[in-house]
């Protein structure tokens, strides 16, 4: 799968600027309400430990790769996510975890990643403690998804998290339990849950830089 030319360069620079400020000065806040987010000190020990990469591509006009899972697998099959997984003992840290999973998942290799920063890890409804991890990525990419685990790789237009009115919170009773939960539009994939909460703490931190 091949991606669109390569934006100017002075458009991937003014966005790749905004978003390691963004990073920065988020360092050490609070989460978006409704997230599920929390420090990894509060985390409890059995939970598993996993890590996402919430991967920007760097057009004039960004926008964030997202995966949609193959109909075949175990857990969360047909739903929108990030590349990632499971942080193994081999893993160096939840960076390097993101990354291993990104290239198995669509053959993203690491080295067409920069790594901006962290954001607030989440809890899931499922036992995972997710640590999410921003990387930034200049087009064009020659993408090459995994079938056995990935059906489609797309995009959402950034200027949708920078919309603070784009998300919006839903409710469901899951297990006896109603929880509320972040939807974010798109024409044609349904993105909610931890994918969702993710991207809700992106776009607040993007539009409070």
């Amino acid at each position: 799968m091949s991606t669109p030319a390569a934006a100017p360069a002075e458009a991937g620079a003014d966005w790749r600027g905004r978003i390691l400020h963004a990073l920065a000065a988020d360092a050490g806040q609070a989460p978006a309400a409704g997230a599920r987010a929390a420090p990894a000190a509060t985390i409890p020990p059995a939970v598993i430990p996993a890590a996402v990469l919430v991967p920007i591509v760097l057009y004039p006009a960004p926008a964030v790769l997202l995966t949609r899972r193959t109909d075949q697998l175990p857990a969360h099959a047909g739903q929108v996510s990030f590349p990632g997984g499971r942080i193994s003992p081999a893993d160096r840290d939840a960076a390097a975890a993101a990354l291993r999973e990104t290239e198995e998942e669509i053959g993203l290799p690491p080295s067409a990643v920069e790594l901006a920063g962290p954001l607030p890890r989440h809890l899931t409804g499922t036992g995972y403690a997710i640590a999410p991890m921003v990387g930034l990525v200049r087009p064009p990419m020659a993408l090459a998804p995994d079938p056995r685990e990935v059906a489609e790789v797309f995009e959402l237009p950034l200027a949708v998290l920078l919309d603070a009115a784009a998300p919006r919170q839903e409710e469901m009773l899951l297990r006896g339990e109603r929880r509320r939960f972040w939807v974010i539009p798109h024409a044609h994939h349904h993105i909610w849950g931890a994918t969702a909460a993710i991207l809700v703490n992106l776009g607040r931190l993007l539009r409070a830089a």
